[in-house]
């Protein structure tokens, strides 16, 4: 469970970092202001959706430091090439072209959520 007073902080590091004002932080990440407000004041606790807006707009920030606390921001650039985005558009592999071992946990669902709030679910 995330902490919120300790989030709050951290949000409050990124937006410094960064200089921007909340109004300004609210607008790049595509949220409205009163919810930047509320976070920071522990009125409200961050949504997912929350949380991976940040994540996407600002990737310096890592997303257990973000969550936890732990790790570095901004996160140190890294030598091999960048992960895939959270928000691209592919499709999965096929569950025959993954390979699970018997001694592995087997995959029971994957489910890929969509910017525009839509999801797609793959059952094993």
């Amino acid at each position: 469970m995330v902490n919120s007073e300790d989030f709050s902080k951290r949000l409050e590091t990124i937006i410094d970092y960064y200089g921007e004002s909340a109004a300004a932080f609210a607008e790049k990440i595509g949220v409205q202001r009163s919810s930047i407000s509320h976070i920071i004041s522990g009125r409200n606790k961050p949504s997912l959706d929350f949380v991976m807006k940040i994540i996407y707009t600002y990737p310096e920030v890592e997303l257990y430091w973000l969550l936890n606390g732990k790790g570095t921001f901004p996160s140190t650039p890294k030598t091999q090439a960048p992960a895939p985005s959270l928000f691209q558009n592919t499709e999965p592999k096929r569950n025959e072209d993954v390979k699970v071992s018997s001694k592995e946990k087997a995959i029971e669902r994957i489910v890929i959520f969509y910017t525009d709030g839509s999801f797609k679910s793959f059952q094993n």
